[in-house]
């Protein structure tokens, strides 16, 4: 994901210098080449492609010394903003201090592609910051040069200015940035050591907490326009189904309802406020035509998966020859594992305000794919997409729910917006948020095992039931629902996995981590499992397969010297071991736990993390620590449950997520690099299920073959 800025291009503005920078572009042209067929169109998915060398994102330096970098991508509590200005910052070696960012209005045109996903921010944005800010330091010095008429050589930059070394003279950047419009932009300006550099790498502060704070910071929440209406829909219970008729007289009649209409995913309810059109949403009398997912239940769903994984299906890996190898083998394991469907439950439930007019629209919207919904708002009114105005916004919480599939809340805002005219306001309650989200899929894994005479894993046999996500994908494998199965590290001689595309009416599309975030558990649990099976401690059955992996062997040495891997623990402490890789980066997670009485409490989480090079420490802290807290709420709580084709969760009283007094310690150990940089935000989640999971078996003898844990009794 290198990019090249061999086509850069600046302008001179009265503000001083903007120079624009080659990025890596999104194409619509996904993986599986089947565009996603939702209610408001066919909106194909995303894959990377080189610069094209335009210039698609811009820094300016003004002459009042102020540094904007013009932000691209989603700002979801992730630290992005923060870190991508760091990498700016260093390469043209200003002023930390007079930093800012601001998010780039959506044009594809001036800006390519805009959104977040798949922890790609820093791995795309890396190389091209890099280059950008290294360009603009030697456009300023050479303008320095000039207008001393100095030698090129003698020049400097520091912290914001350029400075003659022969005569002591400095020049700051603003009084130099109308003079450096004038010179070309250099096609391979010197990049900095590592050894010398002074913001990237260190703890910096956010840019946007004080904003937050201070409340001046704007979600999608925090719309509001002059003459704007509130809606919120009444949607069918069960997924495929359809409005039959609806009575709107009781609703109607309550104060400060305006209208009632009929849109595709429900019946919308327009009010003056949004506590009285949620209210009179629930006091519609809908008659609803349910459909064949009425018959649909969890039971019913584990079944189909069971029957699915016996099956061959589509090849998706084989090394080897494992049917050969597992016959004639003088050790067979086998276990069968499941996971239930999970929501994405961000703090901030779904929203978006639209104001659709005869020939344009606005919409301000918490999305993590601001290209997409903005080209879907178009698609949707037949507008270019210049027509449509979009205005990005902070969200509070993604995970994959505000993605490039899951932006039925757009829609929904856009099409009562086109038929009422006025801008409007869609705001989901919790409730909707639970029973209506894209949701991580349900998977079933059946593995069988091989180990040769010694008790080394030989063989390996997956049998993988997952619906294929993105949906309305062809046949065949499914990318996403193998991720970190099909690309497991480990040197298995003979290993195979079946996919079986097990698709049901449920909505399902990415969640943090897709793919891994599932089958990390099912590979490491049952690779303790052959460990056991042969005898060998956890750990050095890893560190045999894994002897030609360094980044992954490094974290896991790592991770078990600092835990305290093998050494005697507390009394009534146990550990557990897995590994993550996933996102361009590498992890080790040591869970330690008790058992009270059946009760568990996961006390200590050592996490040795290998992103290559660190741009701010302080936020890759925050992004292992919650994404331990994410994957571990999931592990022991988190179940999404089917009946006659009905969510039965509807807030966190019955989805529950880890409180404050369950979170264990975590000590994070961060492996100094300067390999180009991986992700972070999704990283830190496959892993710490079963790291739990296999410390309870080191506990209790019990396997924990199906989460969440707490449906499996421990006494």
């Amino acid at each position: 994901m290198s990019a090249e800025m061999d086509r850069r291009e600046f302008l001179e503005i009265g503000a001083g210098l903007l120079i624009g920078f080659a990025m890596p572009q999104f194409t619509g042209v996904r993986v599986e080449d089947a565009p996603y067929p939702t209610l408001y169109g066919p909106f194909p998915a995303m894959q990377i492609q080189p610069p094209d060398g335009k210039p698609y994102a811009y820094i300016q330096i003004a002459k009042d010394e102020n540094v904007t970098l013009f932000f691209t991508r989603a700002e979801m509590g992730q630290g992005v903003m923060t870190s991508c200005s760091q990498i700016l910052a260093e390469e043209l070696d200003c002023d930390w201090k007079n930093v800012h960012v601001r998010f780039a209005p959506v044009n594809t045109n001036l800006y390519g592609y805009q959104g977040t996903v798949g922890s790609l921010s820093i791995r795309t944005m890396w190389s091209p910051l890099r280059k950008a800010g290294a360009a603009a330091r030697e456009m300023l010095i050479e303008a320095a040069a000039q207008q001393w008429a100095v030698n090129r050589a003698q020049c400097r930059s520091e912290n914001g200015f350029v400075i003659d070394s022969s005569s002591a003279k400095r020049a700051s950047y603003g009084s130099l940035a109308e003079a450096a419009t004038k010179l070309p932009v250099p096609a391979n300006a010197p990049l900095k050591d590592a050894k010398d550099y002074r913001i990237v790498g260190k703890p910096l502060n956010r840019v946007d907490t004080r904003a937050k704070v201070m409340a001046n910071a704007e979600f999608g929440m925090d719309m509001r326009l002059p003459g704007m209406l509130y809606a919120a829909v009444a949607r069918c219970p069960v997924f495929g189904g359809k409005v039959a008729s609806f009575n709107a007289a009781k609703a109607k009649a309550m104060p400060g309802v305006r209208e009632i209409l009929q849109i595709a995913t429900g019946v919308a309810v327009l009010a003056e406020d949004s506590w009285t059109a949620l209210q009179a949403c629930r006091a519609l009398d809908v008659k609803w035509d349910e459909g064949a997912g009425a018959s649909l239940t969890t039971a019913g769903i584990s079944e189909m998966f069971a029957t699915r994984a016996k099956q061959e299906g589509a090849e998706a890996r084989n090394d080897g020859d494992v049917r050969s190898a597992i016959a004639k083998a003088p050790k067979t394991v086998d276990a069968t594992y499941e996971v239930p469907f999970l929501a994405h439950a961000t703090m901030e439930p779904m929203n978006c305000t639209a104001h659709v007019r005869a020939n344009s629209c606005d919409v301000w919207a918490p999305t993590q794919c601001m290209t997409d919904a903005r080209d879907m708002t178009a698609a949707m009114l037949n507008l270019p997409p210049e027509k449509i105005n979009f205005h990005v916004t902070y969200m509070g919480g993604g995970f994959g729910r505000r993605g490039n599939y899951e932006l039925d809340f757009v829609g929904e805002a856009v099409e009562i917006s086109k038929q009422v005219r006025n801008p409007v306001k869609v705001v989901w309650s919790r409730e909707d948020d639970m029973q209506h989200d894209f949701y991580r899929p349900a998977a079933y894994a059946e593995f069988t095992g091989a180990l040769d005479s010694n008790g080394w894993p030989l063989a390996l046999h997956v049998g993988l039931a997952c619906p294929a996500f993105p949906p309305g994908r062809p046949g065949g494998v499914s990318n996403t629902a193998v991720a970190g199965m099909r690309d497991l590290h480990y040197e298995i001689p003979n290993f195979r996995i079946d996919y079986h595309a097990a698709d049901t009416t449920v909505p399902v599309a990415f969640w943090r981590a897709p793919g891994a975030c599932q089958n990390t558990f099912f590979a490491e649990s049952f690779l303790d499992e052959m460990a056991a099976a042969g005898r060998k401690d956890p750990v050095e059955v890893r560190r045999r397969l894994l002897a030609n992996t360094p980044r992954l062997l490094g974290v896991l040495n790592l991770a078990a010297e600092k835990a305290g891997w093998g050494k005697p623990l507390a009394p009534g402490r146990f550990q557990g071991v897995a590994l993550g890789s996933n996102v361009g980066s590498f992890n080790a997670q040591i869970a330690e736990v008790s058992l009270t009485n059946g009760k568990l409490r996961v006390h200590r989480v050592v996490c040795a993390f290998d992103c290559g090079q660190v741009i701010n420490p302080l936020i890759l802290r925050q992004q292992i620590a919650g994404g331990i807290a994410f994957g571990l709420a999931a592990a022991l709580k988190g179940a999404i449950t089917i009946d006659k084709g009905r969510v039965q969760q509807a807030n966190f009283n019955t989805y529950d997520v880890l409180r404050i007094d369950e979170m264990p310690a975590v000590e994070s150990y961060i492996v100094p690099s300067t390999e180009t940089p991986g992700g972070a935000g999704e990283a830190c989640v496959p892993a710490i299920a079963p790291a739990v999971t296999n410390a309870i078996f080191a506990a209790t003898g019990k396997r924990i073959r199906k989460l969440p844990i707490k449906d499996t009794p421990l006494a």
